[in-house]
Order: structure tokens, then C-alpha cells, then sequence
């Protein structure tokens, strides 16, 4: 039986909702801001039309209610704008010029509902409770479905970011399917992941699976592997031997970096996808099948084909549907539970650091954690689990410090601590930043009492001189030359 679900991950929000009012009216602003805050609702003004589009790209609100005539931009084209950008969240047009036609085209252009002034309370209140409750169910319903779907469908598959939820979404809906799959992304982003959980979700999922790297065989040997040989069809061939589409016909082929094929192979796999058939090497029997291709590239298929490296037709029946996984730097939100999940990987297979059950005692010291976030991550998550294997090995406590990352993460590690005109912390700077600039400090400080000397001031902040020297490049410290103690004023 499933466990049940935390009740954070589903739990209603603690306040009725955040509403943002667009009007150049201030007491307009002023009577919508005091009635709905007085129902408990958190409430921010906009007096012109940019600076309502400005606010509603630097925060998420619940609805909005938006002036029909603002005098920089008219509420309808504010509202078209809103929708390109934004198809969700509600919003309640208010104007002092009341019609069917403009209501009509309100609701045309993507308004959830209409007021014309004066209005009545209650009834505003009644409108924007219900759409902010529907919403909200609404957004629930999809949140519950995905931490489902993540939790039991896609065990292997580690992520919290939108961006990924995306993909999951993408994933469950095309599993089901016979249409085949171009998957695109960096290297390391999990290509050959996706096309298992394809596989595993679908009608074939308990049929063979098989992946094939197209660029690491010859051509002749690729050719072999695939479609089978007979007995004598070259000199090697000592016994026949059925091929990936014989043996896993029913059942999914996933072909990794599809766009190293050769121009022959790339006719003969064309040739299976359109008929269904195939004939072994040396033999003259046809043979019937029925696979599903996924295929994989971190190339651009597209220019291959306009440089007539990769055929147009092929590229059109692989294309059907395209699943462009995002790299590691573009959702580093999913560092944390990707370092989680390695470690459990990993502290399983040295059996070490486990608390006896399924969750590993090992944790980054703060430090080394922000270093993960800060690094691009070009190697993707392939590079960030090699990184957290690493550390496994390397650990030596359930803490895991600053000196088990690899040097090139060390030396690329510099903290960037976002400061205001005046050189101080930005207003919204975060706390690794607070606690780096007060460190960046203590070290400056220590280092100006010893006269520069670095192994006088790590004994002094009592670390080892190895921890001090990263944490000056981190904070990209400027080190200055030790004065000549000696010399006399």
C-alpha cells in the first residue's frame, strides 16, 4: 500500500491568497486594498500598467484586478500581454465604462470575469473567493498528480523543478503510445533514463529493452547487432545469430547519439520504421516486426540535415515527438534531491553512512553544498553524481567538508556576494551571502593582524592552512604582500 503523502506537499496556503490591484485611481488602490485586506487577503497596488506588468514578473499572485483605461496602456492590451506570458492566473477587469461588447471582448482577450464601477462588495468578494479557490483546487489536483507520478511511476527520475515536472508530464503522456520519440539534450542531462521510463510506462513495458550507442560500433558491426546475421555471411559469422529487432520485437529499441549513424544505416533503419520488416545479413528471408525506436542526440538533427548528414525523411519519423530535457544549470533547484539520491546510491554500494534503513546519514557542510549550487554544471547530472560518489569514497564523517570536492570545483568556486551602490549587502541578499561576507571579514581581519601571513592567521581562526587558502580564493580574498616588520620607521 502506498504511503500516504507529507501534508506539506499538499497542504492550503495560510492566507486566502495575493492579489494584485492595477488602477491609477489611488482611491480606487486604496478602498480594493482596506476590503480585501480586511478578508485576510495580502494585497499589492500598481498605478500604471508597467509598473502592474513589472510586479507580476518579479512575484506569482492569485488574481488580479485590472483598470480597463490606465493612462500609459489601455487594461486590454495589458491583459493580452498577461496571457502570453501567464495563462493561469485570474483576472477581474474593472472599468467606469460598462457594456456587453466590451464585456465580450474581455472575456475574448482572456479575462476571467468583469466589473463595471461602482461595484458591489459582496459580490466582487464572492467572485474572487470562488476563482481563487477553483485555482487553487485546480493547481493542487496537478500537484498531486505529479508528486504521484514522480513517487511511484519514475522512481529513478530525481527533480522538484517545473521544468522537470514539464517533462514528467510529457513522459506520461506519450508513454502509452506507439509514436516514436527524438529525446534532445546535453550530454549527462539522462537521455537514455527518459527512454527507460518511456519503455516501462507503456503496453511494452514488460517486453525487452534494448539500447544501442550508434556511434560506438562500425558500421558493419551496428549493422549485425541490429538485424542479425546467418550463418557464413561473413567470415566471422561461424553460427547464425538473430538480431536487437528480431529478439526484441514487441518491446522498444533506443537508439543513443542517433545522429553518428552513417547515411546507410540511416536508410535501413528508415526502411524497418516504414515497413515494418527487415532481412537478416546473407539471408533472403523477410522478417516481420513490430518495435517502437526512441532515439537520443545531443547534436542539432535539424542542421545535420541541412548539411545533408542526417536524411530528412528519418529525421521526420523519429521527430513525432520531441522531449528536450533541461541541463543541470537551467534547474539547479534539483541539486538537493539529486545529492540526496546519490548519496543513498552510493553509501548502499560501500556500505557505508546509512542510518539502517533507506536514507544516508551524509550531508555537504553548507559551504561545499553552495559551491554544487554555484557550479554551471557542464558535465550535467552524470558530472554531479560522479562528484557525490567522490565524496562517499572520501568521507570520513556524516558531515562532508569543503576538501573532498574535486580541485576544479574548488578553484571555479568563487562566492558571488551581490552588494548595493554603496558597497554593502543587497537588501535581498540571502543568507549564504550574509554568512560569506561576515566570514570574508573575520578573514581579512585575521589576515591584517598577522601582517599577511597566512599560516599566523589560520592559526588563529584555528583551521588548518589548507581550509583557509580555499576559502580566500572562494572569497576571492586579495592578498597582499607581508610588510617588512623589521624596517623602522
Amino acid at each position: 500500500m502506498p504511503e500516504p503523502l507529507p501534508a506539506d506537499e499538499l497542504s492550503p496556503a495560510a492566507v486566502p491568497g495575493r492579489i494584485l490591484v492595477v488602477d491609477d485611481e489611488e482611491g480606487i488602490r486604496e478602498s480594493l486594498d482596506a476590503l480585501l485586506s480586511s478578508e485576510g487577503y495580502v494585497v499589492e497596488t500598481a498605478a500604471t500598467a508597467g509598473a502592474g506588468l513589472t510586479r507580476m514578473g518579479q512575484a506569482s499572485f492569485d488574481l488580479v484586478l485590472l483598470d480597463l483605461m490606465m493612462p500609459d496602456r489601455s487594461g486590454m492590451d495589458v491583459l493580452r500581454d498577461i496571457r502570453e506570458r501567464d495563462r493561469d492566473t485570474p483576472v477581474f477587469l474593472i472599468t467606469a465604462y460598462g457594456s456587453v461588447d466590451v464585456a465580450v471582448d474581455a472575456l475574448k482577450a482572456g479575462a476571467n470575469d468583469y466589473f463595471s464601477k461602482p461595484w458591489k462588495n459582496e459580490k466582487l468578494l464572492v467572485e474572487i473567493d470562488r476563482t481563487i479557490s477553483k485555482r487553487r483546487l485546480e493547481h493542487e489536483n496537478v500537484q498531486l498528480k505529479r508528486v504521484l507520478k514522480q513517487r511511484y511511476s519514475f522512481p529513478n527520475i530525481v527533480g522538484k523543478s517545473e521544468r522537470m515536472m514539464r517533462v514528467l508530464d510529457l513522459v506520461s503522456q506519450v508513454a502509452p503510445s506507439r509514436t516514436n520519440i527524438l529525446i534532445t539534450g546535453e550530454t549527462g542531462t539522462g537521455k537514455e533514463l527518459i527512454a527507460k521510463a518511456i519503455h516501462t510506462n507503456s503496453v511494452r513495458g514488460d517486453q525487452m529493452f534494448f539500447a544501442v550507442n550508434s556511434g560506438s560500433l562500425p558500421p558493419d558491426l551496428l549493422e549485425s547487432t541490429l538485424f542479425g546475421h546467418t550463418k557464413g555471411a561473413f567470415t566471422s559469422a561461424v553460427a547464425s545469430q538473430k538480431g536487437y529487432f528480431e529478439i526484441a520485437n514487441r518491446g522498444t529499441i533506443f537508439f543513443d547519439e542517433i545522429g553518428t549513424l552513417s547515411l546507410d544505416m540511416q536508410a535501413k533503419l528508415l526502411r524497418v520504421i516504414q515497413e515494418k520488416e527487415f532481412r537478416p545479413l546473407g539471408s533472403g528471408e523477410t522478417i516481420r516486426v513490430d518495435v517502437r525506436i526512441l532515439a537520443a542526440t545531443n547534436a542539432d538533427l535539424r542542421r545535420l540535415v541541412e548539411e545533408s548528414r542526417f536524411r530528412e525523411d528519418l529525421y521526420y519519423r523519429l521527430n513525432v515527438i520531441n522531449i528536450v530535457l533541461p541541463p543541470l544549470r537551467d534547474r539547479k533547484e534539483d541539486i538537493p534531491p539529486l545529492v540526496e539520491h546519490f548519496f543513498v546510491k552510493y553509501c548502499r554500494e560501500n556500505e557505508k553512512f546509512l542510518d539502517g534503513g533507506e536514507r544516508s546519514l551524509l550531508r555537504f557542510d553548507p559551504e561545499a553544498m553552495q559551491i554544487l549550487m554555484d557550479h554551471n554544471w557542464p558535465g550535467n547530472v552524470r558530472e554531479l553524481e560522479n562528484v557525490v560518489e567522490r565524496a562517499v569514497v572520501l568521507a570520513a564523517q556524516s558531515s562532508v567538508p569543503l576538501d573532498v570536492l574535486p580541485d576544479y570545483l574548488l578553484q571555479a568556486g568563487g562566492l558571488r556576494i551581490r552588494r548595493d551602490s554603496s558597497g554593502g549587502l543587497a537588501p535581498d541578499a540571502s543568507l549564504f551571502e550574509i554568512v560569506a561576507d561576515y566570514e570574508r571579514r573575520k578573514i581579512i581581519e585575521a589576515l591584517e593582524a598577522s601582517n599577511w601571513s597566512q599560516t599566523e592567521a589560520a592559526e588563529a581562526l584555528r583551521i588548518p592552512l589548507s581550509t583557509l587558502n580555499q576559502k580566500i580564493k572562494r572569497l576571492e580574498i586579495p592578498i597582499r604582500r607581508r610588510a617588512d616588520r623589521s624596517v623602522s620607521n
